[in-house]
Parts: structure tokens; sequence; C-alpha cells
């Protein structure tokens, strides 16, 4: 009752007593149910009053700190940097018992409210941990030239050089869903390629992510940068997160679709890398090997259904049907027990539909499968541009002409011949590990790993050179003489 006035006096009447008090109503737009359910759950809705100081950094804080030990960072020397992922990826072996056990209070707090995958995604093992600290050493290796290699250089006139150099981007954001293993691997390549990072775990892995990230900064301690690398602790929206367009320079979402979708609505003037479908396409041609077809379907789709690179739609070509390539496939789903949903073509050639699709652009992320027929390489082309998501699609035949054809025509972030959906991942393709897959035209596309995380900026070096010099009546003249390069440190 009454106005913002008298509100305001009994919001102070009751801080004088001691209690914190929140003014609100249930027309702000960020309320999505009842404005008292929404202010328990710790969004940012209405005005608090309180005389109790907030317990470590706010987000923004963070933000700055982020910024400035990630400036710092990438001023060490390369032989550095390498050094603290080394020092990381001991920790996660020596403090296994400790990291195991962490894990165990997110796995015993998750029981029952967490579905299969996403339990096995929230899992933590030795053999994780060993996996994880293999490669990170990886990355350390391959991150010795990273930050300051020379790309380009020009003679713009006498005594007047230019250099285009890689840099850091920034700060980054990363928010990931249940793999806190995902924590160090993306902690390394921020440092590896000297950016702040800014965390956001899932709560569900809360114990995980707080002694992960308490190893990280322990090992960015030994050079001094250990503020680098943020862990969001506070019940931050990742909504607000997003809104952070004067302190983040690159947001990464690992997770669900649905997450990446939601990140890339927020995010307000900041980038956001990633896709958020995974529907991935498989072509048999007429002139595909029989074995070779049924194991790489089976590979593709059964290996890992729940993964954004595993194949969601085979097409096969028209001549296939009823032909022993076709049976050892279709055979091989059903020993897989994978649901088929049978594309409007595949549908009319049979007597009795297995299932109809309800949409060709469909992420089962299951043991399910959209089957389509096609009369050719084109068509095969022609339905993944409409239906696909660009992120990865097959060729499979023994036929050279046809395969570069489908390479060189197929607009998707990877085009395999001959391999499994599955190759698309930054340790297979020999990245080390990677921050995430990017569909994206613009920067960094396909598996993202350390490489991804640098942009450029130019270095000219003179003296006393003014572009009047260089007018029609100047007494200099442009050159744009190509310089040799450094070579890469390969070792």
């Amino acid at each position: 009752m009454g106005g913002m006035e008298s509100k305001v006096k009994a919001a102070l009447w009751a801080l004088q007593g001691g209690t914190s008090v929140v003014i609100a109503n249930g027309t702000h737009p960020k309320v999505s149910g009842h404005v008292i359910t929404d202010i328990v759950e710790g969004k940012k809705v209405g005005t608090f009053f309180s005389e109790v100081k907030p317990a470590g950094p706010t987000v923004e804080q963070q933000g700055e700190m982020a910024r400035s030990g990630g400036r710092t960072l990438a001023t060490l020397e390369p032989e550095q940097r390498a050094e603290i992922i080394h020092h990381l990826a001991d920790l996660l072996t020596d403090q296994r018992d400790e990291i195991l056990s962490a894990n165990k209070k997110d796995l015993e707090e998750a029981e029952g409210r967490l579905a299969a995958p996403l339990l096995k995604r929230l899992s933590l093992s030795t053999s994780k941990l060993n996996s994880l600290a293999i490669g990170l050493r990886q990355i350390a290796a391959s991150s010795q030239d990273s930050v300051g290699r020379v790309l380009r250089r020009t003679r713009i006139a006498k005594n007047l050089e230019l250099e285009q150099v890689t840099v850091p981007i920034g700060v980054l954001l990363v928010i990931f869903e249940s793999r806190p293993d995902c924590l160090p691997q993306v902690g390394a390549l921020a440092i590896a390629s000297g950016n702040g990072l800014l965390l956001k775990g899932g709560k569900e892995a809360a114990h995980s992510n707080r002694i992960l990230h308490l190893l990280t900064q322990e090992a960015l301690s030994i050079h001094g940068v250990k503020e680098a690398v943020q862990l969001v602790n506070t019940r931050e929206e990742v909504e607000d997160l997003c809104r952070l367009d004067k302190m983040i320079d690159l947001i990464i979402p690992r997770g669900s679709s649905q997450l990446v979708r939601d990140i890339q609505k927020a995010a307000k003037g900041i980038p956001v890398m990633g896709h958020s479908e995974g529907i991935c396409h498989m072509y048999v041609d007429a002139e595909a090997s029989v074995d070779k077809a049924s194991r790489l379907v089976r590979d593709s789709k059964c290996e890992y259904p729940a993964a954004c690179n595993a194949l969601e739609t085979l097409l096969i070509h028209r001549d296939l049907l009823r032909t022993p390539l076709f049976d050892q496939i279709i055979d091989m789903l059903r020993v897989e027990q994978v649901k088929i949903h049978a594309g409007p073509k595949f549908a009319s050639y049979l007597t009795f539909s297995p299932s109809e699709v309800k949409s060709l652009r469909t992420e089962y992320g299951d043991l399910e499968l959209c089957i389509e027929v096609v009369d050719s390489v084109q068509e095969a082309i022609g339905h993944i541009h409409k239906y696909g998501s660009s992120h990865t699609d097959v060729i499979v035949t023994e036929n050279e002409k046809t395969a570069e054809f489908f390479l060189q025509h197929v607009d998707s972030a990877c085009v395999f011949w001959n391999a499994s959906t599955r190759f698309s991942d930054g340790y297979r393709f020999g990245l080390g590990a990677e921050v995430g897959i990017s569909t994206s035209r613009i920067h960094a596309r396909g598996p993202v790993g350390l490489e991804g995380l640098l942009t450029t900026k130019w270095l000219l070096r003179g003296e006393d050179h003014v572009v009047s010099d260089f007018s029609e009546h100047g007494t200099l003249k442009y050159l744009h003489e190509s310089l040799p390069v450094p070579q890469r440190n390969t070792n």
C-alpha cells in the first residue's frame, strides 16, 4: 500500500531492525513466474536494501580481475605459460582423491534429478583425470609460439615496417553444463592463449568446479597471475552475464542446443562462438562399399548418440534400396536398437513405415535416426543445405570424382569422405583440446582450439614518418614490399 516513498521508508525501518529487504512488483520484465519465487531463487528483481556486504567479489569485479590478470598472462614468456599448464596437469593427478571426493558429492546430490546421459557427463574418474592431464600437456607443448607469432611483414617505405601478430581476444566467458572436466580444459586453452577467463558452471557440478578452479588458480599463482581465471559462484543469471559487453569479448557456451540458443538470444553486443544444432548427415552413394557403409553408420550414430557430432540423418541413394548394402545397414541398426524415422520419399518405397519423420530437421541426441532416399549426389547436397545445420556432413563412396564434388560443394564447417562424423573433434583433429565447435562463418569455424582464441593486431615501426611525405609532391614513395616471416617453432 502507498507510494514508493512509503515503501522506501518501510524498507529503511526494517533495515534498522537488522532485516534486509527487497522492493519489487510483479510487472518487472525479468519476472518469469511469481515475483516472490524469483526473488527467493536469487534473480535480480527489484531493489535490494541491505547493510550486509556480499561475500566475495561481484561479477563485475571478477570481470575486471580477469581482464587485468589476462593482460599480465599475455606478457609472460611462452615457457612460463606452458609451465603453468604443466603444473595444472600435475595437480589433476596429485589431487585426484580430493577431486573425486568433491565429484562424488555432486553425483549424490544429482541422483534422481538428472537424466542418465547428464549424470555420465557429470561423473569424473581416475581415467578421465589422467586423460585430462595428457590433453593439458599437449596444449602446453603446442602453445609455445601461439601469442605474438608474426603472420605478415611488409616494408611500407624506407625504415617503415608493418607486422601483423597474434594476440589474445581478451576476456572469455565460458558457460558450461554438467561437465566439470570442461573447466581445466578451457582454463588451459585460455592460459596458453593469454586470455582472461570467466567461468560459469552448472550448479549440479558446484563441488567439482570449486576444487578444479582452486587448482587452476594454484597453478596460475606460480607466475603471479592467479586472478586471470575466475569462477562465477554467485547466483548470477546467465542473462545478466551476457549483458557485460564492456568486460567480456567472447562468449562460449558448452552445453545443450537450448543453452546455446538462449545465450545467443541474451547476448547484447558480445559475439557468441558455438553451434545451436548438430544435425549431421551421411550420404551413402550408389558406389559405396558395403562394409565401409555399415561400419561408418554404426560409429557415427551408435558410438555416442548424445554427442553434437553424432549422425542424425542418413541419406541413401535410390539404387541401393533392397540391396545387400542397404539390408546390412538396416540389420545393424536393428541390432543396435536404433529407432528409425522414415523420410517422405523413403516411406513411399515401403509397404509399411517404421515411423514417418515429423521433421527432416531434427537433432535426436539419442538412438534415433532419420533415413531418407535421394536420387543423386546433387539431391543429397540440396537436402543437406536445406535441412542441415552446417556442422558435419559425410559422403560414403568409392568414386573419387563424386567424393570431391561433395567435399567442394557442401557448405558445412566439416565435410568428410569415408570417415565417421565423430572425427569432428578438437582432440581428434590434433588441436590438443577444444573450447567447442563453431558453425559461424566469421573467425573460427569447426572444432575450435588454441588458434581460435587468438586475434591479431598491427605493429608499425617508423622514424618520424608522416602521411604528407607520401603525397604527390612528397619526398617518399610507398614500397609495399613483402618481407620474410620468422619460421614457427615446431619443436
